[in-house]
Formats: structure tokens, sequence, C-alpha cells
């Protein structure tokens, strides 16, 4: 693939993943009826809510800077399976009449940090070796 196309493409998908993890901090982060639920009936309220929107926070941002990608979708790959396993076995794919949109949001932001963990598989350590000229 191309340097450019690939550029193009891991954007997208920050951009994405990115987005998506920071406009659910809002609900999170001011008990929302739907956040409350939801974390209520998997059994982590308030602590869990709280603690997966700081944790969704901190891998928006990683995913947004160039050399923390890849911890920043590890990251968000695990989160995002849990909030997966959630819907598939507690939850429901549509919560509180929403058409299935978290789910879909979840399966998104999975999605988008799956490939980036394959773009980005030699920079999975935290420290990433620097090419020399």
């Amino acid at each position: 693939m191309k340097t450019r196309t690939k550029n193009t493409i891991t954007w997208i998908l920050r951009l994405l993943a990115a987005v998506i993890m920071l406009q659910t901090l809002f609900f999170k982060f001011t008990a929302a009826p739907e956040s409350v639920y939801i974390f209520t009936t998997v059994g982590m309220e308030p602590w869990g809510r709280i603690t997966v929107g700081i944790l969704e926070a901190i891998a928006a941002i990683l995913l947004l800077v160039p050399r923390t990608t890849s911890i920043g979708a590890l990251l968000g790959l695990g989160l995002m399976s849990g909030a997966l396993f959630f819907h598939f076995t507690t939850l429901g794919i549509a919560v509180q009449g929403d058409g299935g949109q978290l789910f879909l949001y979840a399966f998104l932001v999975w999605i988008s940090c799956l490939v980036l963990l394959a773009f980005e598989r030699r920079g999975i350590g935290l420290i990433r070796k620097q090419n020399r000229v």
C-alpha cells in the first residue's frame, strides 16, 4: 500500500475511533440515564462508568498522537471488546430502544483499533526503535 494512502486511512481510523470515544464521555461523566442504566445492568455503576470514561479519554488521546497510536489502539480494542462482550451477553444489541447505535459505535471503534494495530504492529511496544539514516 502506498504511504500516502496508508497515512490517509490511518488518520481516518484514528479520528473515527477518537471522536466516538470522546463524544460518549459527556454521557458517562454526567451520569446520563442511559449510561447509568448500562453500567447498573452489568453491575459496574458508578465506578465502572467513571473508570471506563477515563480510560476511553486516555485511549482517544493516545490514538491522536502518531507516536502512541498503537498503545491507544490496543487500549481501545480492549475497552471495546468489553463493551461488545456485554452487548452480546447482558445488554443486547439495542439498548433502551437505541436501535443498536451504541453497539455499532463500539463495533466501529473495535474495527478501527484492530486495523490500526495491524498497520502499527511494529510500534506496539512502549519504546519504538528509531530508524537512523
